[in-house]
């Protein structure tokens, strides 16, 4: 790690210089300020620009990657007071905030907030690297060293000016910008490989589902039990609305059900227990509506005790959780089902339906969920078609984690 000197990089000298760390044969150490007119600045009246010049705002820059994501010209802003001006092809440095790396060659001229240092280096020096240099995690630390404000942290002029450069002979600053953009293009295209990849990945998932659900991922074996009678013993209301016999697609021992004869809503109150009729060692978890679904602890009234696994979604049924710990009931309340079957299988059985409901023109809202017919197979076959589940996924996942 870089050890940097309080004396030489906040605008304080030293009798004898203290560089960051020993560069290559060629190279040498300089300053911002010596090679740059950083800080002289054409300031123009917002009502003095033409309406068809451009206005670089500081939220027109992408942070990070420095891409600019609008450009509008002065009659598209509604911006008053001053503004510099800048030349294509000079270096536009965020003074304001310098972490989020707001730094770019400006591509044409035009105008500026006063947030952002329009500037040109003297020489023969390569402007496209000067902004590398600026853009690294090297100078970046040298000005999170020497800013000022906490909320709005700024790098004074003086600061910039002294901040240290290591410049090589300006034939190897071309050969690094290039290498650069070779390098950032190959990152580029990695980066959306993995986005291709994870997409793969999620659509494999989906279709194991879809095989799983129908029968096709793990072979049949007739001598299990038929679905029919392992929900009619369970559940002796279940409506089964179709069998093998009246539904030739379907698996010998499968069967078609209703939401009612496949899983139980337990949100109701009498599954509920009041914080003060049990004693809760500890803290747990909270389940809610929100993105994280499971949001750390609380110490709310309502403790669900999870004495089997159950399954719980919001009413929009974007996150569906398989369960099998005690929790507390956020603010904003979930549903909460009990599955007749193995309760592995009917987590995947409701992740399916959810993940293809709207594919069907449907809200995600728990009514549509209920009105369909469930695909049950027999309960050794649900081992079977949940344990394959989790091997494929397990493979899938590692191959992701590793992205």
């Amino acid at each position: 790690m870089i050890q940097f000197s309080s004396r030489i990089f906040c605008g304080i000298t030293s009798d004898k210089p203290h560089y960051p760390y020993e560069l290559p044969e060629g190279w040498v150490w300089t300053t911002l300020g010596e090679i740059s007119n950083y800080g002289t600045t054409i300031n123009i009246q917002v009502d003095d620009i033409d309406k068809n010049e451009w206005i670089l705002e500081l939220e027109d820059i992408e942070k990070e990657t420095a891409n600019i994501i609008q450009r509008l010209s002065a009659s598209e802003r509604s911006v008053k007071g001053t503004r510099h001006k800048f030349s294509a092809g000079s270096i536009l440095y965020s003074k304001l905030r310098t972490y989020l790396n707001k730094v770019l060659v400006a591509p044409s001229e035009g105008y500026c907030t006063t947030e952002i240092m329009p500037f040109d280096t003297y020489g023969i020096i390569s402007n496209e690297y000067i902004c590398h240099v600026l853009r690294s995690p090297f100078f970046l630390g040298y000005t999170l060293q020497c800013g000022y404000g906490v909320k709005m942290p700024r790098l004074s002029t003086t600061d910039a000016c002294n901040g240290m450069i290591p410049l090589p002979p300006l034939n190897e600053q071309i050969r690094i910008v290039e290498a650069i953009k070779y390098w950032f293009v190959l990152i580029d295209i990695i980066e959306s490989g993995k986005e291709n990849l994870q997409e793969t990945i999620r659509q494999a998932k989906s279709k194991i589902l879809d095989l799983a659900i129908h029968g096709k991922l793990v072979p049949q074996d007739p001598t299990d039990e038929p679905a029919t009678e392992q929900l009619k013993r369970i559940n002796p209301k279940a409506e089964i609305t179709c069998d093998n016999s009246q539904y030739g697609k379907l698996p010998k021992g499968w069967c078609l059900t209703t939401f009612k004869g496949t899983f139980k809503d337990i949100s109701s109150k009498p599954f509920q227990i009041l914080q003060s009729q049990i004693k809760i060692k500890g803290k747990h978890p909270v389940i809610s509506q929100s993105s994280n679904f499971i949001e750390g602890y609380s110490d709310e009234d309502v403790l669900y005790k999870c004495d089997t696994p159950i399954i719980i979604f919001g009413d929009h049924t974007r996150n569906v959780k398989y369960v099998d710990f005690d929790f507390i009931v956020g603010a904003d309340g979930v549903k909460i089902i009990k599955p007749y079957l193995d309760a592995k299988y009917g987590y995947y059985l409701i992740f399916y339906a959810a993940s293809h409901i709207v594919n069907k023109g449907y809200s995600r809202h728990f009514s549509q969920i209920s009105k369909f017919d469930y695909i049950v197979p027999p309960l050794q076959e649900q081992h079977r078609i949940v344990a394959k589940i989790e091997e494929l996924f397990a493979q899938l996942d590692k191959i992701e984690a590793s992205l």
